[in-house]
């Protein structure tokens, strides 16, 4: 275990786990780490709760993925979805399921934190990670991982997971490799009652003018979340796109409480998701589905899956245990989370040539619109619609030619 218990003052605390950000994946790390009964440090370099730019939707495997007995602070349930193309052939289908629900992240990332306390872990808020060492002075010893905090103080920990988001500095010292860097830009607009009754239970999405690129409305209570996101390098276009499509929804003359940008960075192929006593998860390793650019299934599932793995990392005896135990995290990785993103990938691929043919499908073809509901509802994912329907596999791969 690790040495708290020691009586000499001058030895230092080796924590089993330490996790660097409190995001969803952080705090899914954590909370796996800390259920295990390991002694496990989170931090964060904000203060919590704090903003985050995201739409903020919950689908059925980031439902799936929640601690035991975790409430969703819900603003609202999705039963409707209005699809347009770049503003024209709006047609709204509905499910008398819940299709998704939508959350504000402050509160959500707060709850997820609470968990992880509760189930051991210890928060440290306001403190940033420069770097960390696995050789060198700092380190006492093979097992152990050199966490160095601004302002020069070091925590010793047996293994790190690095959560801290997509302009990752644990991600650097893993080599994650990005491929698909899109810029996505939101407002939250504050509307009257009666604007806000017209979207309860109803969400939009638009395709939009660039290729590759959509719009959404999501409504939380008596705010509703308007973005758009598209490839980096058309920043401006982007703007333009947000700009046209609050005007075109009426929703010009409120003024946005929040207007936000953030960049999302999506994994090449062979980007490592380790390094020695190191691991990465969601958005520091770039684990995002290509197509719908979501994220937050993908933080929450990886998290998890990097907390469980840390704890086996963190009991390693040697390089050649550490490795096996690192591998067998890509692997698992991989195998849901890493099918998931190469069919979206071969999705966004698609989309990007041919947006109208996506929105007749999905407004005009009942199969479509299923697979769509099945998705966001949890009961199947994208890998599993192509591996187990022919029509789907054909339509891909008629796509990729």
């Amino acid at each position: 275990m690790s040495s708290e218990n020691s009586s000499a003052d001058d030895v230092q605390r080796v924590w089993d786990v330490v996790v660097v950000g409190a995001g969803p994946a952080g705090a899914s790390a954590a909370y796996a780490a800390a259920v295990a009964g390991r002694s496990v440090l989170l931090l964060e370099k904000a203060e919590l709760p704090r903003y985050k730019t995201c739409g903020g939707g919950i689908i059925g495997p980031s439902r799936d993925a929640l601690p035991p007995g975790f409430e969703l602070p819900f603003k609202d349930r999705v039963h409707a979805v209005t699809f347009s193309l770049d503003g024209r052939y709006a047609r709204t289908r509905k499910s008398k399921q819940m299709l998704f629900g939508l959350i504000n992240r402050p509160e959500f990332d707060q709850q997820l934190v609470e968990h992880a306390q509760k189930a051991g872990a210890e928060l440290r808020t306001g403190v940033t990670v420069t770097r960390v060492e696995q050789h060198g002075s700092a380190v006492p010893d093979r097992r152990t991982v050199a966490v160095v905090l601004q302002g020069g103080e070091t925590l010793l920990a047996r293994a790190v997971v690095g959560a801290d988001g997509s302009a990752s500095r644990i991600g650097a010292h893993v080599g994650v490799k990005l491929e698909q860097v899109d810029l996505g830009l939101e407002a939250e607009i504050p509307v009257p009652e009666t604007v806000a009754e017209d979207w309860k239970g109803r969400v939009l999405i638009d395709w939009g003018p660039m290729p590759g690129s959509y719009g959404w409305v999501f409504p939380k209570g008596d705010t509703l979340t308007v973005g758009v996101i598209s490839a980096r390098g058309e920043g401006a276009a982007t703007k333009r796109y947000l700009e046209d499509f609050i005007g075109r929804l009426g929703l010009a003359g409120f003024e946005p409480s929040v207007s936000s940008g953030h960049l999302t960075r999506c994994r090449a192929d062979d980007s490592p998701l380790s390094r020695g006593r190191v691991l990465v998860c969601g958005d520091a390793a770039g684990l995002l589905e290509p197509w719908t650019r979501e994220g937050i299934s993908f933080a929450l599932r990886s998290g998890r899956l990097a907390g469980e793995w840390a704890v086996r990392i963190a009991e390693a005896h040697d390089a050649v245990d550490t490795r096996r135990q690192a591998l067998n995290y890509a692997f698992a990785v991989k195998a849901g989370l890493g099918v998931e993103m190469s069919v979206g990938k071969r999705l966004l691929i698609a989309f990007e040539r041919r947006p109208g043919l996506f929105h007749a499908a999905l407004t005009g073809f009942r199969p479509a619109w299923r697979a769509f509901v099945d998705i966001t509802r949890g009961s199947t994912s994208l890998g599993e619609i192509v591996r187990s329907h022919p029509i789907a596999q054909r339509a891909l791969t008629a796509f990729d030619k």
